[in-house]
């Protein structure tokens, strides 16, 4: 953050510190980035980065190369990652005692770290979320002018309307990224609709599945892009008033997105008259303390107001009565960070990205076993098979890919039969699971379906609020079920009582929790049924996690 902070209140003078911003970044031959995303920095990141300003001062060369912080580029499986500009070139598992030789040959290229741009993993991904590719300093809102930002807010409040900017949104196509895919233009119009003479904007980021981190990615490398898409969805909505609820969990995500909301301010993107104009909006951060079900819209309503985190029945929806009985937009990080994009480049544009009824991108975040786990953004519509063994590099040490869960705990589990599914919302509800917020977690044959049920389902009875009794009750009797499956001490009348539960549970529960919980069993029991049978009939494990295959599961395991 600069000491001597310039306000822009109209687009020439954004335009004119996006040049001085230019300029200063072109007075540098080099420019140096080191991911300090969460991944890296746990595989000591800030370690090279240091070294590598060491060896820069040493040298004498701190006017002509600039090494600073970066972002995520994507491949966390090969952290720490260092990329130098303009080269264009990727280092991989960069060690702090690298410094020395990355410096001395920066004009040419350290082969034995240098990373392959142009394999599957970068060729098959399209970025608009992830655009930048973590080539800005996320603590720098400068690097950002400097990059587009804030074009598109500035572009809204001189040249549109607010229905015309609503109008936009609904033309490009964009569906909500949480999860539900409801069209993001539609749920904007009606909160623009609702009578009410205070409304507010809330940008969800409780992000909670198990194996996802799409959300925590682009809040701790894209910070002010959420927040110019927040912009953007108030002026159109008519809201002055925004929050953030992130989970305390994601102490990194915090630190960068507080430090975002100061520096917008400061620069007059956030606040009174922004952009010159009548237009005011400001916003803050709400932590949560990791309830999963705070991701619901009504108890991360109720989880801001102070009160303890419950759903509640709907109607009314949030759009019309929401935070303190007030119109109140709710999308999630991702769908906030599409917003500038599309103003930008205009609907047509997106809308031709994706399939007829899934426009756009969608990122996931790859993990489980795996080659190259990480975070890709992919046109919605390309197959489960071109991102498992294309991007992802398929399943490591020899194994066979049994099956890909996408969609969180309440989500299914695909086999490999049906790899050729495109990934957009219908497809995957379909097959009895759907897109969620983007976790997407590959299992090879090592993995007991039986097993990888009875974990979601363990996850789905803890993170229960309690609220109604079908999801209280019933998750932890399916629980109890799954649990004497894989001991071997269930019959085949467990087996019915459980999928009669699954569509007690799922037809009955108050919110998404409870309905989406018995997805992983249904979806098991669906497609694996023969692992359950195994177990039941035979006494056995196939997968050999329960006990050794072939072993009688109620037998001990060894003798003392």
């Amino acid at each position: 953050m600069t000491a001597n902070h310039t306000i822009c209140t109209n687009k020439e003078e954004l335009a004119e510190l996006k040049e001085r911003e230019l300029q200063k970044q072109a007075a540098f031959k080099h420019r140096v980035f080191v991911c300090m995303g969460t991944a890296c920095q746990s595989c000591q990141s800030s370690d090279v980065l240091h070294s590598l300003e060491a060896e820069v001062k040493a040298r004498g060369l701190d006017d002509q190369y600039l090494v600073t912080e970066g972002g995520c580029q994507g491949n966390c499986t090969q952290a720490p990652l260092v990329s130098v500009q303009p080269n264009d070139c990727l280092y991989e598992r960069v060690k702090p005692s690298d410094a020395k030789e990355i410096i001395e040959r920066i004009d040419s290229t350290v082969e034995r770290l240098s990373c392959d741009m142009s394999s599957h993993f970068f060729a098959k991904q399209k970025r608009i979320v992830t655009e930048f590719r973590g080539l800005l300093n996320p603590n720098h809102i400068e690097d950002y002018i400097a990059a587009g930002g804030y074009t598109a807010l500035f572009r809204v409040l001189n040249e549109f309307s607010k229905e015309q900017v609503i109008q936009e949104i609904r033309k490009s196509g964009l569906r909500g990224r949480g999860g539900a895919g409801y069209p993001t233009g539609l749920k904007w119009s009606t909160v623009a609709k609702a009578l009410g003479a205070i409304k507010y904007v809330v940008c969800n980021a409780d992000e909670g599945d198990p194996g996802a981190f799409m959300n925590r990615s682009v809040l701790e490398d894209y910070p002010f892009k959420v927040l110019e898409g927040m912009t953007i969805a108030a002026y159109a909505v008519g809201a002055s008033k925004g929050y953030v609820y992130l989970r305390a969990e994601y102490p990194l995500a915090v630190k960068r997105l507080e430090a975002a909301i100061v520096s917008a301010r400061q620069h007059g993107f956030l606040g009174n008259n922004i952009g010159g104009t009548a237009f005011t909006f400001d916003l803050e951060i709400r932590l949560g303390a990791g309830a999963f079900v705070c991701g619901e819209e009504t108890a991360l309503i109720s989880s801001i107001e102070g009160g303890r985190g419950l759903p509640c029945p709907r109607p009314p929806y949030p759009a019309e009565s929401g935070l303190w009985g007030c119109p109140t937009l709710i999308n999630n990080v991702e769908t906030h960070a599409t917003i500038a994009s599309i103003i930008n480049n205009g609907a047509d544009w997106y809308s031709s990205i994706g399939t007829e009824k899934s426009k756009g991108t969608k990122t996931f975040a790859l993990s489980g076993r795996i080659k190259n786990t990480g975070l890709i953004e992919i046109p919605l519509g390309t197959s489960l098979k071109e991102v498992i063994f294309d991007i992802g590099g398929g399943v490591p040490d020899g194994h066979r890919f049994k099956a890909v869960q996408t969609g969180g705990p309440a989500g299914g589990c695909i086999p490999e039969t049906l790899l050729d599914t495109p990934i957009d919302y219908e497809s995957l509800q379909t097959l009895g699971s759907f897109m969620g917020s983007g976790g997407m977690i590959v299992m090879d044959d090592t993995s007991c379906m039986v097993d990888v049920a009875k974990f979601f389902m363990q996850f789905c009875a803890s993170e229960s609020c309690g609220k109604c009794v079908p999801c209280r009750v019933g998750t932890v009797h399916m629980h109890t079920i799954l649990e004497r499956i894989t001991k071997g001490e269930a019959t085949l009348a467990d087996l019915a009582q459980l999928e009669t539960l699954c569509d007690v549970v799922k037809d009955t529960s108050l919110c998404g929790l409870g309905q989406g919980a018995p997805n992983p069993v249904l979806s098991t029991l669906k497609f694996f049924r023969g692992e359950y049978l195994a177990h039941i009939i035979n006494r056995t494990c196939l997968a050999g996690v329960c006990a050794p295959v072939g072993q009688d599961l109620r037998k001990p395991t060894c003798s003392l």
